[in-house]
């Protein structure tokens, strides 16, 4: 064990915190995270719509959510290449780069779009489904942008205005890209769409199985007990959750609920309904535990904790007791892996609790009253209770030894 600990502290974490500070990685987690107020407002649409199927008067609120959720790909286009201009310092290029992309994203999706007869602002691609190739499009147009971020067809000492000097300097850049787009796409005929989707599409069907989704899990705890942040992993899970639960969505709009056809792993069935009570790791047991303890240290830490826990926070309790200490690091590496597991068979299996068909993306939103509002069940409620039992007993006996190692310390300081 204390060659592993040596091993993650000196090789593994300086690599992943180098990964997650690189200015590609930090792009693409700022653009996701930026589109979040939309993806929120597309949650209270979504959750507005219940109303529809009892007051038939009432406007259509799936109209909204189809505006928010529904061109979230439009807004990941536009956003990567704009700020990975402003962290390679070519504030600039920033509005035109972003442009750019969003042409080169419109035009990928076309072929699609006119194969579906889907002509308009309705079709998938501009959505969720259309993520990945957004994220194509932007990564492609920042880096040709950034190619010749400070090419110039003028002299420094030039007469010519600034800013007539930058739109002809974006000329090359942006026909680079666009002629790229038009002659791939639109006259090779090259399905850039179905092709980053074949590739993509294995990883969500993985994700989407027992074993992926405790790997996804996993890691998600893994990461995080070294105080690396699990956003690390959003531009590969974020897109993936939003494709799965539009899929739900889709499907509940047709009648369908049957647990053979519906996805689990979304984002409202990790931080929603079942998973991640108080936090990544599910944290709240741990708390409440701290609360309970006779050791003063962890007692006060506890109750700092408890009301962030409450609303999933749990960045005071992980870094004030839980990364890097051995002793609570590795039960939140079983919890990563028992409890989806767990979900999966009592959503999968024999399928006692519903699985969310409702975009609810307010992760803040305590237990239990999360669960009711993405179940509606009361079976959500009885695997709700069982997740927590399971995860109460995984960290009670690694607690109980921390926490009589604590107390000894605490006694050697007053007797001293």
């Amino acid at each position: 064990m204390k060659a592993l600990m040596k091993w993650l502290e000196t090789s593994f974490t300086p690599k992943m915190n180098k990964v997650n500070s690189n200015a590609w990685v930090m792009t693409l987690k700022d653009s996701i995270m930026q589109t979040l107020p939309f993806i929120l407002l597309g949650s209270i649409f979504c959750l507005l719509a219940i109303l529809n199927d009892y007051f038939p008067k009432l406007p259509s609120f799936w109209e909204p959510f189809g505006w928010t959720l529904g061109k979230i790909s439009l807004f990941i286009a536009f956003l990567i290449p704009f700020n990975l201009m402003e962290k390679k310092h070519l504030r600039k290029q920033r509005l035109i780069a972003g442009m750019t992309s969003l042409v080169l994203f419109l035009m990928i999706i076309t072929p699609q779009v006119t194969a579906d007869k889907t002509i308009g602002f309705g079709h998938k691609a501009l959505g969720a489904g259309g993520m990945f190739i957004a994220i194509f499009a932007g990564i492609f147009t920042g880096f040709i942008m950034s190619l010749f971020g400070k090419f110039s067809f003028f002299k420094e000492d030039s007469v010519v205005p600034d800013f007539v000097r930058s739109w002809f300097d974006s000329l090359l850049p942006i026909g680079i890209v666009i002629c790229t787009g038009w002659i791939v796409v639109l006259l090779m005929k090259v399905d850039i769409y179905n092709i980053i989707c074949s590739i993509f599409m294995p990883i969500a069907g993985f994700i989407e199985t027992p074993y992926g989704f405790a790997l996804i899990m996993f890691l998600s705890c893994f990461l995080y007990s070294m105080g690396i942040s699990g956003w690390v992993l959003t531009p590969i899970t974020k897109p993936i959750y939003l494709a799965a639960i539009t899929a739900n969505i889709a499907l509940a709009a047709t009648g369908i609920h049957t647990a053979s056809k519906l996805n689990v792993v979304t984002a409202e069935t990790v931080y929603s309904a079942y998973l991640w009570i108080g936090g990544v790791g599910c944290t709240l047991p741990l708390v409440i535990m701290m609360i309970r303890s006779k050791c003063k240290s962890l007692n006060a830490l506890g109750k700092a904790c408890l009301v962030p826990g409450i609303f999933n926070i749990n960045e005071p309790v992980v870094f004030g007791a839980v990364a890097w200490n051995p002793m609570l690091m590795v039960p939140m590496w079983l919890q990563g892996i028992i409890l989806p597991i767990i979900i999966w068979v009592f959503t999968k299996v024999i399928a006692i609790a519903p699985i969310p068909s409702m975009l609810f993306d307010m992760w803040y939103c305590p237990f239990p009253f999360s669960t009711w509002i993405t179940t509606k069940s009361v079976t959500g409620f009885i695997l709700l209770a069982i997740v927590v039992v399971v995860a109460t007993a995984i960290w009670y006996p690694f607690f109980k030894a921390y926490e009589k190692q604590q107390i000894e310390i605490e006694s050697q300081k007053l007797q001293s």
